[in-house]
């Protein structure tokens, strides 16, 4: 399974659980003060799973308020980019004297480094909020700064297009992280650079964000993200793929020339390779072998095992077998 820090309030004596809170955001974040109409009961919980340098978090709380500071960005800046998913509740963001509102699956990007207040509140039947996101190094994301700056606060759809497939690996990894072992967190994380890129590019129109190469490195991302978030369909070829992101297959086929391999090769060999890896995962090894080939985008069982043997050498049963663990 990935790597994963987890906190729950009802772990905590009901005294102390706030200030625990509030030292967990801190530590597994940046230093915020965080206010609360409802400190004697406090209810907050957080998952925090290891994408290498990505980290993805899930979490429910109370109704609170987080302010991040000059003085404490002065006392601790790890220089992240923040994306926000609210999936239950509001949230209101201000910041630069500005002042946004946003609904269950709208995008929120804000930045460590700049001072920021955000407001978390509940609906009318709701006692909790919940939410889901990303904290990522600036560093990693291929886009100009600059460009990434006329973002921030800037209401993003989580619903449609690059931002729904952004928001659907959100929930999908963080449902299925049992099923990832810990050497595909940073392979994750990976895609979710990419999907991040893709979904800023979009937004910023990249054709007059990004010079042409730029704009041909980001697209080519966007296409190999959405490349590994349906690889269980056994109809993504290069025409769907190509027609879901408005070029040519040509073009297409361009965009994949400093591979080895042409596109649907590529496909073949990441479909094989999600077998391979939940094939040798334990946690994995009573799901029937059919399943391991639907899921990774082979509908028939023998044109998976016959595809398997000629990439590893043995069939999917010989393999789950030799790479499991010895016995006591």
């Amino acid at each position: 399974m990935l790597l994963e820090t987890a906190f729950c309030t009802g772990d905590v004596l009901a005294p102390d659980r706030f200030s625990c809170w509030r030292e967990h955001i801190s530590q597994t974040y940046v230093p915020m003060d965080v206010d609360s109409d409802r400190t004697a009961d406090t209810t907050a919980s957080q998952r925090v799973l290891a994408l290498g340098a990505v980290q993805l978090w899930t979490t429910e709380h109370s109704p609170m308020t987080l302010r991040r500071t000059q003085k404490l960005i002065r006392q601790s800046d790890p220089e992240l980019y923040h994306l926000s998913l609210p999936l239950r509740g509001t949230m209101g963001l201000t910041g630069s004297g500005h002042e946004v509102a946003y609904a269950p699956y709208d995008l929120v990007l804000h930045d460590t480094s700049r001072p920021h207040l955000m407001r978390a509140a509940t609906g009318r039947s709701e006692d909790t909020i919940m939410g889901a996101g990303f904290f990522i190094p600036r560093k990693l994301l291929p886009l100009p700064e600059n460009a990434i700056d006329s973002l921030i606060m800037r209401r993003l759809s989580g619903r449609e297009g690059v931002g729904a497939l952004l928001a659907q690996f959100l929930t999908q990894v963080t449902r299925d992280s049992d099923s990832f072992r810990p050497d595909d967190g940073p392979r994750l994380g990976r895609v979710a650079a990419d999907l991040l890129s893709a979904l800023f590019a979009q937004a910023l129109d990249a054709g007059n964000a990004l010079p042409p190469d730029g704009h041909q490195e980001t697209l080519a991302l966007r296409i190999r993200a959405f490349i590994e978030a349906n690889l269980h369909d056994p109809q993504l070829t290069p025409p769907v793929i190509a027609a879901w992101h408005h070029i040519s297959t040509s073009y297409l086929h361009r965009l994949f020339r400093h591979e080895e391999e042409t596109v649907a090769a590529w496909i073949r060999r990441q479909r094989l390779e999600r077998a391979r890896r939940t094939l040798a995962d334990p946690a994995m090894r009573a799901l029937p072998i059919h399943v391991v080939a639907t899921r990774s985008g082979f509908p028939r069982a023998a044109d998976f095992t016959r595809a398997f043997r000629r990439a590893y050498g043995v069939p999917p049963r010989d393999y789950r077998h030799q790479s499991a663990p010895p016995g006591p």
